[in-house]
């Protein structure tokens, strides 16, 4: 008889209506590492983020932060000022994440050559 495997918590990510999914795939987003290496390094306004992170949209960018905000993982201050200054900063919350973030762009930026050549091989083996 085969064994099932049970999700080991009651927010476990193989439930399939468990919000733990919406945080998993928050955090597992590529705009969110992206946005982390930045914030891990110091507050940063929104136009800062637009023009440091290549490739991202004015939409994404929006998105994504407005999502890290809403489950407390990024903060958002207004500067009254004229125009107003708007600066994006971790959370407490978001600060825990900062080894789980920096051990993920790390793996992928250290092993990258390794994942080319898996990828070179197995379209070599699919041809």
């Amino acid at each position: 008889m085969e064994k099932t495997l049970q999700p080991s918590s009651p927010h476990s990510v193989l439930i399939a209506h468990c919000p733990s999914r919406q945080v998993l795939d928050l955090i597992a987003d590529k705009w969110t590492a992206m946005i982390f290496a930045l914030l891990e390094q110091r507050p940063t306004r929104f136009n800062e983020m637009e023009r440091a992170i290549e490739g991202i949209s004015h939409k994404m960018l929006t998105q994504t932060l407005r999502s890290l905000e809403q489950r407390g993982i990024v903060t958002r201050t207004i500067t009254p000022t004229i125009p107003p200054a708007v600066e994006y900063a971790l959370s407490p919350l978001g600060v825990t994440l900062i080894p789980l973030m920096a051990a993920l762009r790390q793996w992928a930026e250290e092993h990258m050559d390794e994942v080319e050549q898996a990828r070179q091989a197995y379209e070599e083996k699919v041809i």
